[in-house]
This record gives C-alpha cells, structure tokens and sequence, in this order.
C-alpha cells in the first residue's frame, strides 16, 4: 500500500485518464492502481498525496478528518490586517461559508521553484504572498477566498498535507516518492 508524494507541475490535471490537450498524472507515475487523495485544479500546483489504499484516501481527502492543506498564494495587492482577518472567516463565498482558517501575509519563499511559463507582472500592480492553512477544501476556495476580498490570486501552490511538507520533502516539479503510510497517522 504506498502513499505517494507528489508535486503537481502547473497546468497538469489531476487525473489518470487521457485529456485531449493538457498532460495529467499518467505522464509522471506509472504505479498501477494509484488514486489522488483530494485534487489541485490545473492552475495549481504542489503537493499531491496519492494512494492504492481506499481507506487511507479517506482519511487523507474527508473533511471530517481535517487534514488540514496549507498554500501559498502569490496575490495581486498588498493586504492589511482587516483583510487578513477577513481572510481567517468565516467568509462568506455566496454558495458555502467558510470555516476559520490561519492566514498570514509571508515573505517569497526563496526555496520555490520558478513556475513555467512564469506570472506575468504588471509594473503598476504590486503582489504580495499569503500562506493559508484550511481543515476544508472546497472547489476552487483559495481563489475565491482570495478574490472576495480584492485580491485576486496570481499562482497557488500547496505546500503541505497534515505531517507532508515540501519544504521538509523538497520535489521538484513532476517528481516524487513514496513515504510510509504509518506518518500520516
């Protein structure tokens, strides 16, 4: 039963079967009979827990079992504490409220790999990054978190999963390895 870690390359989807113009996971792991444990939409990238093991991607992907998922954001504008507090919820996204999460404004990871293509920057608009940790994980909700409070988000990236980091497990794009289930518990 192994457990996978991934990091997603941007523009990647999060699936096995053929897409008519984007790569997918079947590009970059041959391990029979592996299954995302949650998902990263195209636009994202980061890490990705994969597994042979239903339980365990249960566990991995359930709200109830709040794993919690922390992200990077690079986001257009600079955020005050107001914003910031809005951001740690709830907040309301129209469809779904928000649970409290952690938010704060950080400075640009050094250890971050260039995305290509890379953000195109706007001289007049600048950017800042946020790390956002959330024990939920609603379609799309650091885009829209991020864009209902004025700041719409440029690149995302997840950089952890529960006890999984890339910053302690450093992967470059499109690699991996595979790490003992027994951690996650």
């Amino acid at each position: 039963m192994p457990l996978i870690l991934f990091n997603k390359p941007f523009q990647v989807m999060c699936q096995f079967s053929a897409h008519p113009s984007r790569a997918t996971l079947a590009d970059y792991l041959t391990i029979p009979n592996i299954y995302p444990a949650g998902r990263l939409d195209a636009d994202s990238e980061g890490l990705l827990l994969l597994t042979d093991d239903g339980k365990l991607q249960h566990d991995i992907s359930h709200p109830k079992r709040k794993q919690p998922k922390t992200y990077i954001a690079q986001v257009e504008g600079v955020p005050n504490n107001q914003i910031l507090q809005q951001l740690k919820g709830p907040l309301d996204l129209g469809d779904f409220v928000t649970q409290p999460c952690d938010v704060k404004q950080i400075l640009p990871p050094e250890w971050l790999w260039e995305r290509t293509p890379p953000i195109r920057a706007r001289i007049n608009a600048p950017t800042s990054w946020l790390a956002i940790t959330l024990s939920e994980g609603k379609n799309r909700q650091v885009r829209r978190m991020t864009a209902a409070v004025g700041l719409p988000t440029l690149r995302l990236v997840r950089i952890a999963v529960g006890p999984f980091s890339l910053e302690s497990q450093p992967l470059l794009p499109g690699e991996w390895c595979e790490v003992p289930p027994s951690q996650l518990r």
